[in-house]
């Protein structure tokens, strides 16, 4: 009854970091947005170089050298953030992959033990006695193993879109490391993250002063040109017309 109780937070636990990464992986490879701010980083960089051939005519860079392009600026009409969010990368940065197979596994051993327990008690309890203890678990039971198939599922496709990203950008392991982990990946996303949403909130504020300046401006021309095109009523025919017919 205990685990009973403390399954579905451990479970949904694991689904929600597993999502959080799934979602960061998608939107940096695909990220209409994403491939924007990386586009322009690139342009500016050849545009600094323009005078080293071997520099000023680059194809692409290695992502080790966002976090020092705090001056990169994004296009000033882009009103919602293009990367995702500092906090969801330093959060993907902390995770590690054999964290959650340990947890799936620690979940998995505590269920089969769980389902051990049930199927004791339904064997020394009486009928009368059985229900509505054996319905009630039989059904969590099956539940429960249909989740951690569903997670099982949910690492192993954020793991192959994890390592199809590193080879996106052609990120390669720290010495050490047999393969490219999650904190090597996302510090330097989560640092270039930062330092451009400082700057991204500079430039909104600048084009948020521009746009009520031009607003106001716009009504003032609005309500002078009304004010000019209103003219004072004069006595019209109608009277004339009236005291002729009297």
């Amino acid at each position: 009854m205990l685990f009973q109780s403390t399954f579905t937070e451990c479970a949904s636990s694991v689904q929600r970091k597993l999502e959080t990464l799934l979602r960061i992986c998608t939107a940096l490879q695909s990220g209409q947005a994403v491939l924007q701010v990386l586009g322009l980083v690139l342009a500016f960089g050849n545009i600094m170089n323009g005078g080293n051939r071997s520099r000023g005519q680059a194809d692409g860079f290695t992502l080790d050298i966002l976090p020092k392009l705090k001056d990169v600026k994004s296009s000033k009409e882009t009103c919602v953030y293009p990367l995702p969010e500092p906090q969801d990368l330093f959060q993907a940065s902390q995770m590690k992959f054999e964290d959650f197979e340990r947890e799936l596994r620690k979940l998995r051993k505590d269920l089969n033990a769980c389902s051990s327990e049930t199927e004791k008690v339904c064997n020394v309890s009486s009928e009368e006695h059985m229900q509505p203890f054996k319905e009630k678990m039989e059904e969590f039971l099956s539940k429960a193993k249909t989740e951690l198939g569903l997670q099982d599922k949910r690492l192993t496709e954020t793991q192959m879109m994890f390592q199809k990203l590193s080879v996106f950008y052609s990120v390669k392991p720290k010495a050490g490391e047999k393969e490219v982990s999650p904190n090597t990946f996302f510090s330097v996303w989560h640092e270039f993250s930062s330092d451009f949403k400082e700057q991204w909130k500079r430039e909104n504020k600048i084009l948020l002063k521009e746009r009520l300046k031009a607003a106001e401006e716009t009504f003032r021309q609005v309500r002078e040109k009304a004010s000019y095109s209103v003219k004072p009523k004069h006595a019209s025919g109608m009277k004339a017309k009236l005291g002729q017919k009297m």
